[in-house]
């Protein structure tokens, strides 16, 4: 049993200025309202909304949030985002919680929130603070035994709310006045501290009824920041110092938690001043800078960067923080990774070789301060470097030649800058685009834990609002597209300006090569006539589709020069069997952990 040093009931949280989850921020001035028309419910939670740096909701309409809708409209610096169903809406708030830190979206009772919840359920396991609000039946119909529409007919109206509980840190269900403003910021606040998402509920009678509460100001909204036990802290760094030292070959390997512990900046910094190579897990791609100069690619077991399993997995130590170690990140549980030889670096404790753990140790202040103990030490960058040969490049294409994949992300590297982020589909996007060499404040997002199929159109909108200065640049495969293609109109009709690359390869390629069968086949859409449709003369859209290399490199440069102000969908036709090589690892591995027969 591992020993626990420091307990997390020890935290002291310091009164602090108000927290993002992307970083603290001073506490803005509250407006008070001066009239009881603007001192309503639903204008205290517009207000709260835009002081934590939400500027647009996305939202879906319905009877029981109509009056909500309006008091949220009428906040300045709100802007609501109509979408097509609920599901998008709360995909294209992960998307813009992802970029902004916080996200929200607005549906109405029941039929609206089951709808949206596999979307919360999505951001639940990605860790993002998520503001799920939905248009309550009216307080009196509480305790009636009444029936009501867009329920299952039942007179408990616990059914949404039970389901909720599954996939929120926190639950409010505003049906009175009195604790309506308390129920609201410990909702805000929960999101924030926790970095996950929340369900508010709110009775449809209420959000345009003023009360005292919301006329004057409330407790000061702020959230108290947490900080380290600091005996704890100096225990974990003193032993773990010890164990890097006795080590020849340490390597460093950033996970996806860093991103709700905010701590990419302590992680450079601990690299600088190790010397060791750094690597990322996959679903940590974009939370650290790729042109450190010890960077070494992405850690995925077989499916690695070139070099950089041979580096992590024959190292004597490695640091882990904020991994997750799923079945998708382990490439079917077969990372060759000994747990005695592992430090884990969580967002609020640290693991020594499978030892001893020590609670109350918050992520960024270990690697801040284990990073002026560590003694350097660049032996294994220096065997990265002497092993490392440049990757080949793909085969040259013959005039008007079917394109290939290989060849269709070489150009789609020259494309990325500072001024763009890539947002890559579940499938073989996940492959191809972990290949992309980021240039340093390029953004990146894709969704590994929850994998949902179509997250990434939701996502592409809800980036691309939260960030107008970059231009999102999105790989989504036609099956994937089916899911969610109609919010490719409210990204026109909110004139964005992405550049979406639709992969036609005639299928579920991902399932084709965990398991084949003719479930994979889809129905092969003009997608590019169906964006037309949608476009309808109205806001600017530019489509095309290409076949060859040639066609590729003139829509690129369309995409970039002329239509850089239009929303561009190009649609990228490929071979169904024109796969990344990793995708054929990684899915033969995974459907072996898949096929396991049961223990006898």
């Amino acid at each position: 049993m591992d020993t626990i040093a420091g307990s997390l009931d020890t935290c002291k949280p310091d009164s602090g200025d108000v927290v993002r989850p992307n970083g603290p921020v001073q506490s803005t001035p509250r407006t008070v309202f001066t009239d009881s028309s603007n001192a309503t419910l639903g204008r205290h939670l517009a207000h709260r909304l835009v002081e934590i740096g939400v500027n647009d909701v996305f939202s879906v309409p319905g009877d029981f949030n109509l009056t909500l809708l309006d008091h949220l409209i009428a906040e300045p610096g709100l802007n609501l985002i109509g979408c097509c169903n609920e599901l998008n809406a709360g995909y294209a708030a992960d998307g813009y919680a992802r970029s902004r830190g916080v996200g929200a979206c607005v549906v109405t009772f029941t039929v609206g929130g089951l709808s949206v919840i596999n979307a919360i359920a999505g951001a639940y396991s990605e860790n993002l603070p998520l503001i799920c609000i939905v248009g309550g039946p009216n307080s009196n119909d509480y305790g009636t035994n009444r029936i009501l529409h867009h329920t299952i007919g039942l007179s408990d109206f616990r059914q949404e709310l039970t389901c909720f509980e599954a996939v929120t840190c926190y639950q409010a269900v505003v049906n009175n006045l009195e604790d309506a403003h308390e129920q609201i910021d410990k909702a805000v606040s929960m999101a924030l501290s926790e970095s996950k998402p929340v369900y508010i509920s709110i009775s449809c009678n209420l959000a345009a009824t003023p009360h005292p509460t919301f006329r004057s100001d409330p407790v000061p909204f702020s959230l108290s920041t947490k900080s380290s036990n600091m005996k704890s802290l100096e225990a974990a760094v003193e032993a773990t110092v010890e164990f890097l030292n006795n080590a020849v070959k340490p390597v460093l390997v950033g996970g996806p938690k860093m991103r709700m512990a905010k701590a990419s900046n302590a992680l450079v910094e601990l690299a600088d001043a190790s010397g060791y190579p750094l690597a990322v897990m996959p679903s940590a791609k974009g939370l650290v800078p790729e042109d450190h100069p010890h960077f070494i690619g992405t850690y995925w077991g077989a499916v690695s960067s070139p070099f950089c399993a041979e580096i992590v997995e024959s190292a004597d130590a490695y640091l882990f923080v904020g991994p997750i170690f799923n079945d998708y990140a382990s490439v079917g549980y077969s990372l060759l990774i000994k747990k005695e030889k592992a430090i884990i670096i969580h967002p609020d404790r640290v693991t020594v070789a499978n030892g001893p753990t020590f609670g109350c140790v918050l992520m960024s202040d270990f690697m801040t301060q284990l990073a002026k103990s560590v003694k350097r030490n660049e032996t294994a960058y220096e065997n990265y470097h002497r092993i490392f040969l440049t990757q080949g490049k793909p085969l040259k294409s013959q005039p008007k030649e079917p394109l290939r994949v290989n060849t269709m992300f070489q150009h789609v590297q020259t494309m990325l800058s500072s001024e763009t982020a890539v947002i890559a589909e579940t499938g073989d996007s996940w492959f191809n685009c972990q290949k992309l060499r980021l240039p340093r404040g390029c953004g990146y997002e894709f969704q590994m834990q929850y994998g949902s199929i179509g997250w990434s159109v939701g996502a592409t909108l809800g980036y691309a609002q939260a960030r107008p200065e970059k231009r999102v640049v999105a790989f989504i495969g036609d099956g994937s597209f089916q899911v969610t293609a109609q919010e490719v109109s409210t990204m026109i009709r909110n004139e964005q300006k992405s550049i979406i690359f639709l992969v036609n390869n005639g299928g579920y390629t991902i399932e084709v090569e965990i398991h084949d069968g003719p479930y994979n086949v889809i129905k092969n859409w003009n997608y590019t006539g169906f964006v037309d449709a949608i476009h309808n003369g109205e806001g600017k859209c530019w489509t095309t589709k290409v076949t060859c290399e040639e066609e590729l490199v003139e829509a690129i440069t369309i995409a970039s020069e002329s239509k850089k102000d239009c929303l561009c969908f190009i649609e990228v036709i490929l071979h169904k069997d024109d796969t990344s090589k990793e995708l054929l690892e990684w899915g033969s591995r995974v459907s072996a952990a898949n096929s396991r027969p049961p223990n006898q």
